[in-house]
């Protein structure tokens, strides 16, 4: 079986994509090879959004927002965009999905909560799609 690499891109790359990235990690393990990127990326990660995933065990706080590069997208199988719009490049043969998610920027821990967890429940669907069928 092969690796399957899921690229998840947002414009600062510090909170949304910080936070799918952290979860496929911890549900896949190393079946999946995943990438976070940024088409404008932030100095540091969002604290909300590390507070936010710590509360689950999932530590992210020392991941660091990069800048979003073509051959990342050219790398995965899968790209995930979260508000980033026309700034991530489209290759045929990739599998593209949009997730219009709430920005945890700027927000308290409780309003947080909530997108954390609808992250969690896509990035469960996203895990299972990729699982070869038997």
């Amino acid at each position: 079986m092969s690796v399957r690499t899921v690229l998840f891109v947002c414009v600062h790359n510090a909170g949304r994509s910080q936070m799918a990235a952290g979860f496929v990690r911890h549900l896949a393990g190393e079946s999946v090879t995943v990438l976070s990127a940024g088409s404008e990326p932030a100095d540091r990660l969002n604290p909300v959004a590390v507070a936010a995933m710590a509360e689950l065990g999932i530590d992210i706080a020392e991941n660091q927002p990069r800048l979003l590069k073509t051959t990342d997208v050219r790398r995965a199988d899968v790209v995930v965009t979260m508000g980033c719009g026309d700034t991530c490049p489209v290759y045929p043969g990739t599998r593209y999905e949009d997730w219009a998610l709430d920005d945890p920027a700027g927000r308290s821990l409780e309003e947080v909560r909530p997108i954390r967890d609808e992250i969690r429940a896509r990035v469960r669907r996203l895990v299972e799609s990729l699982a070869p069928a038997d």
